[in-house]
C-alpha cells in the first residue's frame, strides 16, 4: 500500500502535554491545539517527501528508507536520522522522540510520537 496522498488531521490525543515536554512555548501550544494540519506524502519507491502544513507553518522533509537524512523536528530543530519501513509503518528516532507513522487502511494515517512515558497520537484521514 502506498503512503502517497493528502491527509487532514481528524483527531489527536496528548498534544498539550507532549508539546510542553518538547519545549514548545505555551502561546504556540495554545494556537496549535485546534489547528487541523494537512499532511501530503509523495512516495516514489523508497524515497519519500512529506509536507505538513499547520496554519502558516510548513514543514517539509525528504528521505530515503534506510539512509541517513536531515530531518526537521516539531520544534524546528534539524537532526540526522534514519527512517526505517516495517510493513505499512515508517519508524524514526529523532533525539529522544520515537515517531511511528502507520497507514492503517487506505484512508487512515496514524502518527504516534513517544517521549518517555508521554504519547502524542495524531489520526488523519485521506482527502486526496
Amino acid at each position: 500500500m502506498s503512503f502517497s496522498g493528502k491527509y487532514q488531521l481528524d483527531s489527536q490525543e496528548g498534544f498539550v502535554e507532549f508539546m510542553k515536554a518538547v519545549g514548545l512555548p505555551d502561546d504556540l501550544i495554545e494556537k496549535g491545539k485546534d489547528i487541523k494540519s494537512t499532511s501530503e506524502i509523495e512516495q516514489n519507491g523508497d524515497h519519500f517527501k512529506v509536507t505538513v502544513t499547520t496554519g502558516t507553518k510548513v514543514l517539509t522533509n525528504a528521505f530515503t528508507i534506510g539512509q541517513e537524512a536531515d530531518i526537521e523536528t516539531l520544534t524546528g530543530e534539524r537532526v540526522k536520522a534514519v527512517v526505517n519501513k516495517e510493513g505499512n509503518k515508517l519508524k524514526v528516532i529523532l533525539n529522544k522522540i520515537t515517531s511511528i507513522t502507520e497507514l492503517v487502511d487506505a484512508n487512515t494515517l496514524v502518527n504516534t510520537l513517544t517521549l518517555g512515558s508521554l504519547v502524542y497520537k495524531r489520526i488523519s484521514k485521506r482527502v486526496a
